[in-house]
């Protein structure tokens, strides 16, 4: 679902956002995140990011490598902020929501709030490229990029939609195969820190290669 809302520059945003620590979660602009919310404190965020006109939830990984306290862990410094997009209420009292991003940011510091989530006050000045939809299409190497998925998938034995993939547009096709893919928490925040498209596409072609290589050295089973 598109946004209903425009977002033209850092000016458009609050400096403060609540957060939502998530290994492995990797939320890029114009994405899509689909959320399954059942933590009391998420539940929480959920209900009075509603009664925000802004709507807005920041996305960030935390830094399980660096951090002493399992209940509050270090986060990362750059995630992204997305805007809740769609939002339904589950029978079981879960909140089934999807977050579409709007831009990275950077952490500027951790807030003491007394709500029960973590808030953060951060600046999207880095990355003011993400606010122009399909920026650096051009510079990828689409090619490369669908020949890595094609082997990706033959050797996991992964059907998709091909035609919607090779109609989908540079952006949309590199931010959703990074958003989905299997790694782990280190290169999905290099995806996200990556600098411009291209980086990003380069990066996840990369590691995809570098999977496939250990997987044919080592015999390991192909993904479930």
């Amino acid at each position: 679902m598109p946004i209903k809302a425009d977002y033209h520059g850092p000016g458009d945003l609050p400096e403060r956002i609540p957060v939502f620590p998530l290994p492995g979660a990797l939320l890029l602009p114009r994405g899509q995140m689909p959320l399954n919310i059942f933590e009391p404190r998420y539940l929480a965020m959920v209900d009075d990011t509603l009664r925000d006109s802004h709507r807005l939830i920041g996305m960030i990984q935390p830094d399980l490598a660096h951090s002493s306290n399992a209940d509050k862990p270090e986060l990362f410094r750059v995630g992204c902020v997305g805007r809740i997009t769609q939002f339904a209420e589950a029978g079981d009292g879960r909140y089934i929501l999807e977050l579409t991003g709007v831009v990275r940011f950077k952490v500027v510091e951790e807030l003491a709030a007394i709500t029960p989530y973590r808030q953060c006050r951060v600046d999207y000045a880095a990355f003011l490229d993400d606010f122009t939809a399909r920026k650096g299409e051009d510079e990828v190497d689409r090619d490369t990029l669908l020949t890595v998925l094609r082997e990706f998938l033959k050797a996991n034995r992964l059907k998709v939609d091909w035609d919607g993939i090779e109609r989908a547009p540079n952006e949309a096709l590199v931010n959703a195969l990074a958003m989905m893919s299997p790694y782990g928490p280190p290169e999905k925040q290099a995806m996200l820190e990556a600098p411009d498209l291209k980086t990003r596409a380069e990066i996840l072609v990369a590691v995809t290669q570098m999977d496939l290589a250990k997987k044919r050295t080592s015999g390991d089973p192909p993904l479930q």
